[in-house]
């Protein structure tokens, strides 16, 4: 199955524990002025409600927010007087973690039979233009599993 387009409606906003439950209290209220300040900037972007995820919380939206939607929901969420600021982790949107499987690199060089690493894949999506602002989210270590003496990917 394909979509047209990211199909994650939601901001990942990284914070510590004391500031998400601070921010969860009060997180009716947050919505209406999270959409209230994106009504502002003139987008279509508005949130439909906030999780707790074991790193900070989630916000639900309407459409994908945009680069400019992402600033205006930081610096609202920042402002907040009782949010602790400098430990608010920069905003995301939701990112594959499957994407490797999903283009088809495999994880063995057929010309040399051996292992790609992280560094091979980085060096990939550097040079191809379609991979701009990808992030490699984490790295793949090989390590030799003692039984049978095979390959194991982590």
């Amino acid at each position: 199955m394909t979509t047209k387009g990211p199909s994650h409606k939601q901001v990942i906003v990284p914070m510590s524990i004391d500031n998400t439950n601070k921010f969860i209290k009060e997180s009716s209220i947050y919505i209406a002025n999270i959409n209230r300040t994106l009504k502002n900037i003139k987008s279509d972007v508005m949130t439909d409600f906030i999780r707790v995820e074991n790193k900070g919380v989630v916000i639900s939206t309407n459409k994908v927010a945009s680069s400019l939607d992402l600033q205006s929901i930081k610096k609202y969420i920042k402002n907040i007087h009782y949010i602790e600021a400098d430990q608010i982790k920069p905003l995301r949107l939701p990112q594959s973690k499957s994407y490797l499987k999903n283009i088809g690199i495999s994880y063995f060089s057929k010309q040399t039979n051996a292992h790609i690493t992280s560094d091979n894949i980085e060096k990939i999506l550097k040079n191809n233009h379609i991979f701009n602002d990808i992030v490699l989210a984490s790295k793949l270590k090989v390590i030799k599993v003692s039984f049978k003496s095979n390959m194991a990917i982590v």
